[in-house]
């Protein structure tokens, strides 16, 4: 289904990614981030619609379809080194943080910081050029937000 969608990503040297592709990625790379530690919760669900409804001004239902998109992406997808380098070659950098709050968003979404999600994010971060002082800072961002 999305075989022409990820060789474009993955290709030496992929160019700008058009929206709607940009907004599939990022789809993806939350759901990855979402499914790491091998529980993908409705909160974790929810919190990804949210996120791409916002992102991406979707009414409810498209950003649904845009979801349910992404996980079968998220599915066929290669590795996360070569996707979120791709990814990074796609997005532009001013982007990029704001997606690591994302991910944050949706690793934190369950109120627990697990392990493999934060080794996930590590990783992500780093292959996105984001620093690690820049991704703590977004991760205290998301959880000051959550604290009641």
């Amino acid at each position: 289904m999305f075989a022409d969608f990820l060789r474009r990503l993955t290709a030496p040297a992929p160019e700008r990614l058009p929206d709607p592709d940009a907004r599939l990625a990022l789809g993806a790379l939350l759901v990855r981030v979402a499914r790491v530690d091998g529980q993908y919760s409705q909160a974790e669900v929810a919190r990804i619609e949210r996120i791409l409804a916002l992102r991406h001004d979707l009414g409810p239902d498209d950003a649904r379809r845009l979801r349910e998109d992404a996980e079968v992406l998220e599915s066929e997808a290669p590795d996360t080194v070569r996707f979120t380098r791709a990814i990074k070659d796609a997005v532009a950098y001013e982007d990029r943080e704001a997606v690591i709050e994302a991910l944050w968003c949706v690793a934190l979404s369950d109120g627990q910081r697990d392990a493999e999600e934060s080794a996930m994010l590590r990783l992500v971060a780093n292959l996105l050029g984001i620093s690690d002082r820049d991704s703590a800072l977004a991760r205290q961002r998301v959880e000051a937000r959550q604290t009641p």
